[in-house]
């Protein structure tokens, strides 16, 4: 008689989706608390050194963008993703920047390259700022504020504080830090809340659907 072949029993574990929160807060969060720093600084407002300013580009402005941009790649969602994750690299390389500049003056450089870095920079920025166009109004007012920056720091670096100061690029870094405040702040309060507590404003584009053929 045959004997029988013992029965496998396999069991399978699936891997469930983890929920994920809204990173946003985190996300603006850092963006205000960097930017005002910076925007303070190159209104004239600190003495001495501005190596105290890299902890705060590098841990708010770079790091909280980061992650919260890897958790919205994981929520599938391009714009978050994309922006936290760009502005965060940005930021990083601010930072490095700083570092190089205050710890090895002495060592010949040329910030032509910051300055055309942040050309390329401005390209991403305006292709992000339409994009945002598609969400919210608090967004645009974040990304115009972070155009405009970025539009009066290129010609700082490139030509000198003597012919353009840093002045402007700071106060336009205020306004990007109370725009990103106010966003982090509606999205928590919000969110938390299931209602709208601080408006963000309806998205002002709305593709229209292609038509069913």
């Amino acid at each position: 008689m045959a004997e029988k072949e013992p029965v496998k029993s396999e069991t399978v574990v699936k891997d469930l989706p983890m929920p994920v929160a809204e990173p946003a807060p985190l996300g603006l969060l850092g963006l205000a608390v960097a930017a005002i720093v910076l925007g303070l600084t190159d209104l004239g407002l600190f003495n001495g050194s501005k190596s105290l300013m890299i902890p705060w580009t590098i841990f708010l402005g770079a790091t909280a963008q980061i992650i919260a941009g890897i958790m919205d790649f994981k929520r599938k969602n391009i714009f978050g993703a994309t922006a936290f994750t760009g502005y965060a690299l940005l930021w990083y390389t601010v930072s490095l920047t700083l570092i190089i500049v205050i710890f090895w003056g002495g060592v010949g450089f040329d910030m032509k390259h910051y300055g055309y870095g942040m050309i390329g920079f401005l390209v991403f920025s305006i292709y992000m700022t339409i994009a945002s166009l598609m969400t919210n109004k608090a967004l645009v007012a974040i990304m115009l504020g972070i155009d405009v920056a970025l539009a009066t720091l290129i010609p700082n670096v490139l030509l000198g504080n003597a012919v353009f100061p840093p002045w402007p690029c700071g106060i336009t870094l205020i306004y990007t830090s109370a725009a990103s405040f106010y966003g982090a702040a509606g999205v928590l309060l919000n969110t938390m809340a299931g209602k709208t507590i601080l408006p963000l404003g309806k998205a002002i584009w709305v593709p229209s659907k292609p038509r069913a053929k």
